[in-house]
């Protein structure tokens, strides 16, 4: 069929996949090509959403006293989540680079309206969340296109909402969902930076994965599953 992917675009996409990482450091100079861009956007733009809502804006920002107000709010609230940690843990915390607000050269605020085409969504009305899920999805196409495109990106989340709502003037019914940097970068780290940093292991799929019900690994339905899972097949 004309649908099926080739085993170089199943490779391309498996690859954007494992070599994604949340960018918070090596950003350059570089500016983002704005037709590179727009495809980016147009690919957050494209991912599933309840009832077919589209319920995520993107807010694009460069100025810079914008940024620093941002960069702001993270400092203090970077601080106060070190209140949390104990022992030697609350200085490597400290240490972690856990932003590049200011050294990437666009940021992008992603918002979630839940009053967007109306009070009734097909799908919402049992779950409310779905919506936010929506916007989620809108974020990984978005995360996925900008490493298919060489261009890092990095979610803060250690931020104020209710300074982001302030300072990019948010109406009260818009709920911001994520505060995303984006940049070209010197370099993709070969894993993500906390597993570098061994604050948290990897888990096996296998840890993760149950059958039928919760914590049910006996499960004799699933025995090729099972045999692959373990064996940690990837796509090669």
């Amino acid at each position: 069929m004309d649908e099926e992917f080739s085993d170089a675009e199943k490779a391309g996409f498996y690859k954007a996949i494992y070599s994604r990482r949340d960018v918070r450091s090596h950003f350059t100079s570089e500016s983002i090509n704005d037709k590179v861009l727009t495809r980016i956007l147009n690919a957050a733009h494209h991912a599933p959403s309840v009832g077919f809502s589209q319920p995520w804006n993107f807010i694009l920002i460069k100025n810079q006293k914008t940024k620093n107000k941002i960069k702001k709010s993270f400092d203090i609230e970077h601080l106060r989540a070190s209140e949390q940690i104990e022992g030697s843990k609350k200085s490597e915390y400290m240490s972690l680079k856990l932003e590049g607000i200011l050294e990437s050269p666009v940021n992008i605020c992603i918002t979630y309206d839940p009053t967007k085409f109306g009070p009734f969504v097909i799908g919402r009305t049992s779950i409310p969340e779905t919506g936010i899920y929506s916007v989620c999805c809108a974020i990984q196409n978005m995360w996925l296109a900008a490493r298919t495109e060489g261009v890092g990106l990095g979610w803060v989340s250690i931020l104020s909402n209710k300074v982001l709502k302030k300072e990019l003037e948010l109406p009260e019914h818009i709920i911001p969902i994520a505060y995303v940097c984006l940049g070209h970068v010197t370099k993709f780290e070969t894993k993500p930076d906390l597993e570098r940093a061994k604050w948290l292991p990897r888990l096996k799929l296998d840890d993760v994965v149950y059958y039928e019900k919760w914590e049910q690994k006996d499960a004799p339905d699933w025995n090729i599953i099972q045999e692959y899972i373990k064996a940690n097949l990837d796509y090669a």
